[in-house]
């Protein structure tokens, strides 16, 4: 459960602009939560949280020392809590049904799509991937829910990022296999994930 109202995140081009600009917004603004780093291609990444007032003087605060290396950003004044629990890295329990898979070009991009479809149908978020350096810079998020509900999520997501001219890697699969469900319960990332013995051909 999110102990802040309010979420922003920035993307900076360039980790010397993104460096500064967190001193900044933190000698700007009483924020109770800021997370920083690169995430590849060059990128580096703050995610912050507080109160409304103290997120939105820090957005603005950071957008204004960021100024053109300012790849994509996010405010959110009330973050949806499964949203923000699933950024700081924690993810709800895997269940049964169909998948919606998202990639966008930025993580900032994924956020709002993503807040914006959990708001509108109640689907479930399995995975949402901030700043993980291995996906140059990409947002990756899972949603599960009714065949329905995850094809209205789809259609409010990408209505979301069409509005803003953003491309997007996305597929529903209906009806995903036992295996592929048990990998992805654990993560996408390939690092974490455990060979699955199947009754498959075997040579002899």
């Amino acid at each position: 459960m999110k102990s802040q109202p309010a979420f922003a995140s920035i993307e900076f081009n360039s980790v010397p602009v993104g460096l500064f600009a967190a001193d900044a917004l933190l000698k700007k603004s009483p924020i109770s939560m800021i997370r920083t780093g690169t995430i590849g291609a060059g990128r580096f990444l703050i995610l912050l949280a507080g109160t409304t007032a103290s997120v939105a003087e820090a957005h603005e605060e950071a957008l204004f020392h960021g100024g053109l290396q300012v790849a994509d950003d996010a405010f959110l004044p009330d973050i949806h809590p499964a949203l923000y629990d699933a950024i700081l890295g924690n993810t709800r329990k895997m269940g049964e049904g169909p998948l919606w898979i998202l990639e966008t070009p930025t993580v900032s991009c994924n956020i709002q799509a993503i807040e914006r479809a959990m708001k509108g149908v109640p689907v479930e978020l399995i995975e949402f991937r901030a700043g993980d350096p291995r996906m140059d810079g990409r947002g990756l998020a899972i949603l599960q829910g009714d065949l329905y509900d995850i094809e209205a999520a789809q259609e409010i997501a990408l209505s979301a990022l069409e509005t803003r001219g953003i491309p997007a890697q996305h597929r529903i699969l209906t009806a995903p296999h036992d295996a592929l469900l048990q990998q992805i319960s654990v993560s996408t990332r390939f690092d974490l994930a455990k060979p699955l013995a199947l009754e498959g051909e075997t040579a002899s």
